[in-house]
């Protein structure tokens, strides 16, 4: 069989089902062995969104997405979603065409480097150089993308290999365990947490896997240790649960700060310096560190022990140890919470229009069902979606608090939606970060989804106008002009809506959840009091608990 035959044939193997990319001259032989398989190939207008919906397929599956770009050009638009896929621990194959490496038809033309490009960005990057390398090549990458910590990994596969004939098969994938941590190090942190006082948990992003999920949710019940989780650990534990005490959406100020103010012990579970993590650093507190893997120290993270390996199955046994502690005392958090819970209410119901941002995150959280997958991408929104937008299970609120890209939305939604087509999925995006890729609603259109778009406009760079603000620098360079996005859509085969009044949004927004088809909603907002309501009246209100 042809090289790119066998390469189809090992995604496959994989258990890869669905492949996003873009067709072009050096990639042909590998699309045309895609037609005889059984792999969805969905073709993207542009390769940074082809990318980005790989690794939300990885992220919500834990199985490598993949995608697919031709040479030059097509390669370094994916350079975006390489370092979305590997900042943001999400298991996702690029795979890339190249000029014959034997024989020069065009001399340098179009001609990239990629495999040195691609190296500062993935686990693993190769040029497959001849056909019988191929299955062996895609075992080692799939194992690699998938392994903790995952992320993205690149292959090469020029013109003329990708004609070669071999007569190896696909190797299968291996079964493989994750080691549990050591018994020592298990009794030291016990140990800490049980002679603490006000011990608090903190769950990032590497918690949000399916067996550490439910570990967590037991071990808050057992031992009923308040928690706060990081951005992207959002979800991994139920947010309505009465021991939940935010968000860290800000790096100071925040009710969670002034949690971590009270404690004597943090429980780091799952997290990773990449994400911005809350300031608890300070002498007289002790910080634990559970993940998959070591601690990466960083001047803002320097923990003082470390359970290294399986996370769920260090959860279960740390509830194990600290099944009756009576020198706990949790009503400082219990305080914080209560005045968290009376700030997060207020405004909710704001008739003010444009929409004030509570009132926005409200009527979404009103509209969509408990498992419903809400899509961000990355602006002034993503702060107040992050902060008041309760979760009630893991991948339900999908935004990227590493690479923080904007663009990444309305693909992620599409993504989002192919994997789980049942399920209600609405992407969230400002106006800024939605023209990056919107023309994405061609390809939503084309597929037949059932998806809605919020496009939260402002006319400009929102947050970054409320970052100029902070600094007392005079507004300059943040304003922008935007196409009337009801018509815009409607000329891509979508329906547009504009509400007229705050009053108007949920009856909206739970019409376009309801009908069939592509629906985009222009959403007018009011920042005018972010500079306030995320600045010092939020501190005063925090200290005041």
């Amino acid at each position: 069989m042809k090289a790119s035959d066998l390469f189809v044939r090992s995604l496959e193997a994989e258990g890869v089902t669905t492949l996003f990319g873009l067709p072009g001259e050096e990639n042909l032989d590998f699309v045309e062995s895609l037609r005889g398989s059984r792999i969805r190939f969905v073709v993207t207008r542009h390769e940074q969104a082809a990318g980005i919906m790989a690794a939300t397929w990885g992220r919500l599956t834990g199985k490598a997405g993949v995608c697919l770009s031709t040479l030059g050009p097509g390669a370094t638009n994916l350079v975006t979603a390489a370092a979305y896929a590997e900042l943001g621990a999400m298991p996702m194959m690029m795979i890339t065409g190249q000029k014959p490496i034997r024989t020069s038809k065009q001399g340098q033309f179009q001609l990239v480097d990629v495999v040195p490009m691609m190296r500062p960005l993935t686990k693993y990057t190769q040029t497959i150089v001849s056909a019988d390398s191929v299955a062996a090549r895609v075992r080692e990458a799939f194992r690699r993308a998938q392994a903790e910590r995952p992320g993205a990994v690149h292959l090469e596969l020029p013109e003329d290999v990708a004609r070669d004939t071999t007569d190896r098969a696909p190797i299968a994938p291996s079964v493989a365990r994750r080691p549990t941590a050591d018994e020592g190090a298990l009794a030291r942190a016990i140990d800490a947490i049980s002679s603490a006082k006000r011990p608090l948990l903190m769950i990032g992003a590497g918690a949000n896997r399916t067996r550490t999920s439910q570990a967590l949710a037991a071990f808050v019940e057992r031992t009923g240790i308040p928690f706060f989780s990081t951005q992207m650990g959002k979800g991994v534990v139920d947010e309505t649960h009465p021991r939940y005490l935010g968000t860290a959406a800000l790096s100071r100020g925040d009710f969670v700060h002034r949690a971590i103010d009270e404690s004597d012990c943090v429980v780091s579970i799952g997290h990773d310096v990449i994400e911005k993590p809350p300031f608890f650093m300070s002498a007289g507190r002790t910080i634990v560190h559970v993940d998959f893997s070591p601690a990466e120290i960083d001047s803002v993270y320097h923990p003082d022990l470390e359970v290294t390996g399986d996370i769920a199955n260090a959860i279960w046994r740390m509830s194990e140890g600290l099944q009756s502690v009576d020198n706990w005392d949790f009503s400082a958090f219990l305080r914080i919470r209560r005045a968290f819970g009376e700030h997060l209410a207020a405004r909710q119901d704001d008739d003010r229009f444009p929409v004030l941002p509570q009132r926005l995150v409200a009527e979404v959280r009103r509209a969509v069902p408990a498992d419903g997958i809400v899509c961000l991408d990355n602006g002034m929104y993503k702060l107040w979606f992050a902060r008041h937008y309760a979760c009630r299970t893991p991948g339900t609120l999908l935004l990227d608090n590493a690479l923080a890209t904007m663009g990444a939305g309305l693909p992620s939604a599409i993504a989002a939606k192919l994997v789980s087509p049942g399920r209600k999925v609405v992407a969230i995006a400002g106006d800024g970060g939605f023209m990056m890729n919107s023309q994405e609603l061609e390809t939503a259109v084309r597929l037949g989804l059932d998806l809605t778009v919020l496009v939260v406009r402002d006319d400009g760079y929102g947050m970054i106008r409320w970052k100029q603000a902070e600094m007392g620098l005079p507004a300059f360079g943040m304003t922008v002009g935007n196409p009337d996005f009801v018509r815009y859509a409607e000329a891509y085969g979508a329906r547009g809506h504009r509400p007229a009044s705050a009053a108007e949004l949920g009856p909206i927004l739970e019409r376009c959840l309801a009908a069939p088809g592509v629906h985009v909603v222009d959403v007018p907002i009011d920042y005018s009091e972010d500079h306030r309501a995320l600045g010092d009246d939020l501190a005063e209100a925090a200290k005041r608990a």
